[in-house]
């Protein structure tokens, strides 16, 4: 798997606001949720805390590839897809339970793995 380029980590790090998450249903009917409990893992996975997916779990579960979308403080954007799966224990699970809200429940998390990156339509990787 290859890390993230680091223009993308940057502009990551410098966000605004919370994230879109896009998965697609067995039928291929979109879901977009916004998720503000995320994470980068080791600069080439993308962590999204599951606090109250419903639909998103289940297009997960069933196998969809996923994208997320944010804004830089600038309102530069980017566009992240990929393949995603599961996890209610495990490196990346532990690794959630450390920066996800007190308060929130963190029932899992979604781990992206990262196949095209775009800034508009500029593809990056």
């Amino acid at each position: 798997m290859k890390k993230i380029p680091d223009i993308v980590i940057k502009a990551w790090n410098d966000r605004k606001g919370p994230i879109v998450f896009s998965t697609v249903s067995d039928d291929a009917i979109p879901n977009a949720v916004y998720a503000s409990c995320v994470s980068l893992l080791n600069d080439n996975k993308i962590l999204i805390a599951n606090n109250f997916f419903d639909k998103t779990l289940k297009n997960i579960l069933s196998g969809s590839k996923c994208a997320i979308l944010f804004i830089t403080q600038d309102d530069t954007s980017y566009q992240i897809k990929g393949s995603v799966n599961y996890y209610t224990e495990g490196e990346a699970y532990e690794n959630m339970r450390t920066w996800n809200h007190r308060h929130l429940p963190g029932h899992g998390v979604a781990v992206m793995e990262t196949e095209e990156i775009y800034t508009g339509a500029e593809k990056i990787y």
